[in-house]
Formats: structure tokens, sequence, C-alpha cells
């Protein structure tokens, strides 16, 4: 009996050689998987030297990086200018890929916007004792880092909470806040950081980089594709990029025309897309209309500042577009 239960547990277990190449085949499977990146964070900057034309943020950066002491930071400006990936990437250098994960708490203020977040997360983590020491041998500060990005979202108790926090653990604890409007941002957090403006970037600077991604993902692209592809996204690299990837994905292979970026990015005004956009493309066909005089031309243009301000303030879109057009009616009228 007990030779038989013996016979039966040996005949059911593989020999170790074919488990080994079972193990080794199951790996090499598993190596050849590489899950599909974005192209946006595939591309995003890994240290302070990559990020593109924002000179005097990334001068100013470098130094502080130099001494390993950094200061409360306030980062605002067009969405896709490099405002996340610049403190990402400073973190990265200053505390290399061991401590990083440790050291760096980012949240998303528009998501966790809360009084709550800031006396939980936020005080919780700036409380902690900062230890351990880089691998490579390079000085570490003996300070840990907290990204608020989107903080403009933040209600005024969150950020009036936060002020507080700022104070009590400057010891041990750098705080970057990342916002699009820094006039959102109360007063007594903006006195205590070191305030960037990041600039919307150059045409020269996304041709660049949108020509140097396409060399690396071996996908073609017209002269024409790509300056239109710059036009649409308006200074934003993170939409162009995400213009380009897609137009790949829909060509499937083949060149990139001006027409394929028109297809994705569509013609807002003809098509009806978000207000915001169509406000930002009327601004442009009203200025170069030479058919408007200047007095004309500044009335609406004033009209539309205020509409765009409304709009990112939440107000109702069908409500400022009637505005807009009854102010953009008259002045046409006059000129009849």
């Amino acid at each position: 009996m007990q030779a038989f239960l013996k016979g039966t547990s040996v005949s059911t277990k593989p020999p170790l050689k074919d488990r080994g190449v079972a193990a080794t085949a199951g790996s090499s499977g598993e190596n050849k998987k590489t899950k599909p990146v974005p192209w946006v964070e595939k591309y995003r900057p890994k240290c302070v030297d990559e990020v593109a034309f924002q000179e005097e943020v990334v001068a100013v950066l470098k130094k502080s990086l130099e001494g390993a002491d950094l200061p409360n930071l306030l980062f605002y400006g067009p969405p896709g200018t490099g405002k996340t990936s610049t403190i990402l990437a400073a973190a990265r250098e200053l505390f290399g890929p061991e401590l990083f994960r440790l050291r760096v708490l980012e949240l998303n203020a528009s998501d966790e916007r809360g009084i709550q977040v800031v006396r939980e997360k936020v005080k919780n983590f700036a409380q902690l004792t900062v230890s351990g020491s880089r691998s490579d041998g390079k000085p570490c500060p003996p300070f840990k880092i907290v990204i608020l990005d989107e903080a403009d979202s933040m209600t005024s108790a969150a950020q009036a909470a936060l002020r507080r926090t700022m104070e009590k653990e400057s010891k041990t604890t750098r705080f970057c806040l990342i916002c699009n409007y820094v006039s959102r941002i109360i007063e007594p957090l903006t006195s205590r950081c070191s305030k960037f403006r990041f600039k919307p970037l150059s045409d020269k600077i996304q041709q660049q980089r949108l020509l140097d991604i396409a060399d690396k993902e071996h996908v073609k692209i017209s002269n024409e594709g790509i300056a239109y592809l710059v036009k649409v996204s308006e200074g934003d690299l993170r939409k162009a990029i995400t213009f380009l990837q897609s137009a790949t994905r829909l060509t499937g292979g083949k060149e990139i025309t001006e027409k394929v970026i028109t297809d994705i990015a569509g013609d807002l005004i003809d098509e009806g897309h978000a207000a915001t956009q169509l406000v930002n493309q009327f601004h442009d066909v009203v200025v170069e209309n030479e058919n408007l005089y200047d007095k004309q031309k500044s009335i609406i243009t004033e009209k539309l500042a205020e509409v765009d301000k409304c709009l990112a303030d939440g107000a109702d879109e069908h409500l400022q577009l009637i505005s807009l057009c009854a102010t953009v009616m008259q002045q046409l009228t006059q000129n009849c």
C-alpha cells in the first residue's frame, strides 16, 4: 500500500528538469509583456535639465539642489507647461530612486481638497521623522516634500489650515503648491513660498520635442502636421503629445497629416466643443479679422476676457455664450 502511494506521489510531480524549463518559459513570457505607457508619462523629464523653456525656474532649482536645500515653492501657469514634472524631477535628484517614495507625498488637491485631508494626510506625513541615506553616497537633505497639485481648487478653510502646518513643520517638511491661477491662493500661503511662473511653451520648443518623440517612436509626420499640432495645443505640450499618440493609433503607421490632426482636435467653432476652447479660438478670429475696427476688436476681446473668467469660475456655458454673442452682434451692427 505504501509502495502504491509512493508511486502515485512520484508520478504526479513533473521531473525537476521539466519544471525548470516551464518556469524559465513562464518568466521569459512575462518579460516579453510590456505594459503600454502613455507617451506623456514615458517622456516626462527625469531630471531638472530636461525641463523645456523654463530657464529661470531651472536655474534657481539647480542652485538649490547643489546646496541640498529647498524653500517652499509655488508653481503657477497654464496647464501642460511642466509644473508637476519639474518638482518631481527635482525630488528625484534630491532623494534618489530609493528614498523618493518615502520622502515625497503627492496629492491632487482637486480630488482631495477639504480641510480633513490637510489635518490627516498632510499633517501626519509632515510629522514623520526623517531617516535613511542615499546608497550612492550623495548628500541627502533632512526634509520631506509635500506636493499639492491643483492647489487653487482647495477650499479656503483647507488653505488656512495648511498655513499653520507649513509654519510648524518647517524644519522637516517643504511644500510645493501647483496651480493654474495664483489669485486663488490665499495671501498667507503665497507669502510663505517662492513663486515661479511657468510660461506657455514656444512653438519652436514644442516642435523640437514632438519631432524627438516622433523619431523615437518611429512615427511619420509631415511638417504641416507638426505645425498644426503646435497651433491647436496652444502652448500645452501635454495636449500636443496626447494628440500625437492618438493620431499615431488612428493612422496605423501611415504618415500623419494636417487633416488627421484636424479630425482628432476638431474645429471647435464649427463643431461646438467646450466653451472655454471656443472662446480661445474665437479670440484669434476676432484679432485677425480685417473687417473690424480697432475699437470693435477691443470691446469684443474685453468681453471675451470676462466670459473666460466667468467660465473658469464655473459659470453656465450657455448663458455666457449668449452674452458674448449679444456683444458681438451689437458691434457688428454698428459696422453696417
